[in-house]
């Protein structure tokens, strides 16, 4: 078996870890194992995970009822393609999603991640509208400060000027923004977005945003109101409302899904991350009858997308076991217990040097500072009470999973406020 110190000159050499530079200057910590909310180092110490695996692993490591889902799958079959077959698991999970989103969505295109679940919400739009005639309706509307992921056409509605989307300017498609949403409610920023909607009427397929949490953009909270008023923006101008909740659904916001605080439904919905787990990569876009019905009216009478992996056997079959853990568990009352704990233990931040605001909404809590984070030394301040956190930008926040214990969240606290300290 290699040692630490092999896996650590090996993955120097050779890996490239996400947003580091090749080789990294900061190098990882090697895990060896996970269990519970506990990861083990190749030296031997455990760090509560403070982050739920970006976001994912909501009922932690190693839960017996989601290794079960993947044993038994994989004595069936573990991969078989999609395209002209289909197979249990995937049929139960689509409808086990149309069941628990919001009332209208009933069409489910399973895909590879989150950041592919975006990709083909917005071909979604634009096919929509191009199956109609409306072949001018090429861009989207989104707000500033929201993220949507990686890939092309997440990046281009993603904030554009915040993080690294910017070095893409002038190849991404060059879509509609408008400023960030007011933390409270403000009539006079509906206005704004609907003669936004008016000036760019012949040209705007859809409206897509992050609700009522903007998450890796900058970890911001908004009224759910606005996204009632995004509903009747939207069908006032004709135009389709998607809702990326692939960081806000399956509870963490103390909601099932975000959309369910306004009670809205919007016309398409992208999920992922805690849709497995955090056991396998997957994600979803689901729709209403009409967008499918108009697409498969064009010219073009298919939705123009086919991952290979797509409605993966494994990954179906661990995303219904997590959904069932999830829904048969008291998740609501457990995100309410987390949500009282970050508020209490995230208090002693509030006043701090350097500290900007502190801010929790279900199942997250922020500190943000009124610079960027030293992130060696805030990461280093939080391993060294035990808890692993990945700050970025000006933010030191935590998103455990629901299964975390009041101790644990008390180290996590704890660990938030020391490293904002020293960051």
């Amino acid at each position: 078996m290699p040692t630490e110190h092999d896996l650590t000159a090996l993955d120097r050499e050779h890996v490239w870890h996400p947003y580091a530079p090749m080789p990294a200057t900061q190098p990882p910590l090697v895990v060896s194992s996970a269990s519970g909310v506990r990861l083990t180092l190749a030296d031997g110490r455990e760090l509560i995970d403070g982050m739920s695996s970006w976001w994912a692993a909501i009922h932690g490591y190693r839960h017996p009822a989601l290794d079960a889902a993947v044993r038994d799958q994989l004595g069936r079959m573990s991969h078989v393609m999609f395209g002209g077959l289909t197979h249990e698991p995937a049929i139960r999970l689509a409808k086990t999603l149309v069941d628990i989103t919001p009332g209208p969505l009933r069409h489910v295109f399973l895909c590879d991640s989150g950041s592919v679940a975006v990709e083909v919400a917005v071909k979604m739009c634009l096919q929509y509208h191009r199956s109609l005639g409306r072949t001018g309706k090429r861009r989207m509307l989104t707000w500033r400060g929201g993220y949507h992921g990686d890939t092309f056409h997440p990046m281009s509605v993603t904030d554009p000027d915040g993080g690294m989307h910017s070095l893409w300017r002038g190849v991404l498609p060059e879509q509609v923004f408008v400023p960030m949403p007011p933390v409270e409610y403000d009539p006079g920023y509906v206005d704004l977005v609907g003669a936004t909607l008016r000036e760019h009427r012949d040209e705007i397929a859809g409206i897509i945003v992050e609700p009522v949490v903007q998450g890796a953009g900058g970890m911001r909270f908004h009224s759910p109101r606005y996204l009632q008023d995004l509903r009747e923006l939207a069908d006032e101008h004709d135009v389709l409302l998607v809702f990326d909740e692939i960081a806000t659904g399956f509870g963490r916001t103390g909601a099932l899904f975000a959309a369910d605080l306004a009670g809205v439904a919007p016309d398409v919905m992208c999920v992922g991350k805690a849709m497995t787990g955090g056991y396998l990569s997957m994600g979803a876009t689901l729709c209403v009858p009409r967008v499918a019905e108009g697409i498969s009216r064009g010219e073009t009478p298919v939705l123009a997308h086919g991952p290979t992996f797509m409605g993966n056997p494994l990954a179906s079959a661990v995303a219904n076991a997590s959904i069932d853990l999830l829904l048969a568990g008291d998740w609501a009352a457990n995100v309410r217990r987390i949500e009282a704990g970050l508020r209490a233990g995230l208090e002693p931040a509030r006043g701090r040097p350097g500290v900007r605001e502190v801010r929790v909404l279900g199942a997250i809590g922020v500190v943000q500072l009124d610079h960027d984070v030293d992130m060696a030394a805030a990461t280093a301040a939080a391993v060294g009470h035990g808890v692993w956190l990945r700050p970025f930008r000006d933010l030191i926040y935590t998103m455990p999973p629901y299964v975390t214990g009041d101790t644990d969240l008390e180290s996590i606290c704890a660990a938030v406020v020391a490293a904002a300290e020293v960051a």
